[in-house]
């Protein structure tokens, strides 16, 4: 028991819910404390999303008594001692007390206990293994407080020991410290993440993007990024990054600060890969990434690069073939390239506003509607042929080119007359 109170802090501590729930899951000589995260981020004082309980009632039990409270519930994870209580909306994960007996790099066979000390240790970083009673006395075992003082990731433990338990806690560990670290990495951690990374190959890819993206939706992930480089581990899950760096990172992060842009892990990730169609396209199905975050890669790589001293009518000619996203990132991705050299270029600050400038106007602009169908020309007396679509193109390209200025009766009489021209 530690001489620290969450109670003036924790708003979701005082949830009528959640205290009938531990009162439920305390009586008769059983204990249950939140863990975890919600008690690290209100340590922090970081917002608090997701609520866990850990108990010595067994499953079954946790069940019964949740149930009897009025609560509903679900298995989610009954194996492995976990119950999901729903109560108004909320869902709160309890967990029986556990230690793992087994384990193959991925998964693990777990034995249910009673001992809060052999449940702290079985868990990853001393950070993430804090408990906190219902009336919010905070309870360390494994000296994570001092650590969150110091902001300090360290693994409960040996680290590689930990590491062959689940070889995802190598990226766990980066992605933590890219949320909640300070300077350094813990040198023990780096170490067995860089002997131990290969064991990285045997985890799903699904678990693989996930883990990395919630890395690049931290605040700042570009210390986490440059020790991952500099262990192997980037390159391990991401090597389309080992020849093009990661040094973009760092412009892009401060323009989004500088900016108020929205920390937006694509974008990042597209500040750290070659802009490579056949490579974004094999990354993104090694990575199962979904259809829509696939899209958007490609549709940025198929995106060419655009000058800062682009005319608005050329950008408007531009984005009317391109896709709006890709176009998006381009400019982003060169306004915050810009910024960052322009502390030691002058000339990168007036690269640096022409992006600007035409950030903001395609933020502004809306696609205008090409006025003419294919059964206008029909009416016309076009064939339906091929030529039709080559005559109807044309148009368009002209209404584009000049600045999609002619209205519909302007272009009718401009394909009567190139109708009348090919008739001839």
């Amino acid at each position: 028991m530690s001489d620290v109170s969450i109670t003036d802090r924790a708003e979701w501590l005082k949830d009528e819910s959640l205290q009938t729930l531990l009162a439920a899951l305390c009586a008769d000589g059983e204990e249950a404390r939140i863990a975890g995260g919600a008690v690290r981020n209100t340590v922090l004082g970081l917002p608090v999303t997701d609520i866990d309980i850990a108990t010595t009632t067994l499953p079954d039990e946790t069940e019964r008594r949740a149930q009897a409270a009025g609560f509903r519930t679900a298995p989610t994870g009954k194996d492995h001692g976990t119950i999901t209580v729903i109560a108004d909306g909320q869902t709160y994960e309890v967990t029986t007390l556990r230690s793992d007996v087994e384990t193959d790099g991925r998964r693990a066979r777990v034995v249910f206990g009673r001992d809060w000390t052999r449940d702290a240790e079985r868990r990853d970083f001393t950070i993430n293994a804090l408990y906190a009673t219902a009336d919010g006395a905070v309870i360390d075992l494994v000296g994570g407080l001092a650590d969150i003082e110091s902001r300090t990731l360290r693994f409960i433990g040996d680290a590689e020991a930990r590491i062959r338990e689940d070889y995802l806690r190598i990226l766990r560990f980066f992605r933590f410290f890219a949320w909640y670290g300070r300077g350094r990495p813990d040198a023990d951690g780096i170490r067995a993440s860089a002997r131990l990374k290969d064991g990285l190959s045997t985890l799903s890819s699904e678990r693989v993007w996930a883990e990395l993206r919630r890395l690049l939706s931290a605040p700042d992930p570009s210390r986490a990024l440059l020790w991952m480089r500099q262990s192997g581990v980037l390159t391990a899950i991401l090597p389309e990054s080992e020849k093009w760096g990661i040094d973009a990172i760092h412009g892009l992060v401060a323009a989004e600060r500088d900016l108020g842009w929205t920390p937006d892990p694509l974008l990042r990730l597209e500040a750290i890969v070659p802009p490579d169609a056949v490579r974004i396209e094999a990354m993104a199905a090694r990575l199962k990434l979904s259809k829509t975050e696939t899209a958007r890669l490609l549709a940025w790589a198929g995106t060419m690069p655009i000058q800062h001293a682009t005319s608005e009518i050329a950008l408007a000619k531009i984005a009317y073939r391109a896709e709006p996203t890709g176009l998006d990132d381009r400019l982003r991705l060169a306004l915050a390239a810009s910024r960052a050299r322009a502390a030691q270029d002058d000339s990168a600050m007036i690269e640096a506003g022409g992006y600007s400038k035409l950030l903001r106007y395609l933020e502004s602009w809306e696609k205008p509607v090409f006025p003419l169908k294919g059964g206008d020309l029909v009416v016309l007396g076009a064939e339906t042929d091929k030529r039709l679509g080559n005559t109807l193109k044309t148009i368009e390209d002209e209404w584009m080119n000049g600045g999609f200025k002619q209205d519909r009766d302007a272009l009718l009489a401009r394909a009567k007359s190139l109708l009348n021209e090919n008739a001839s």
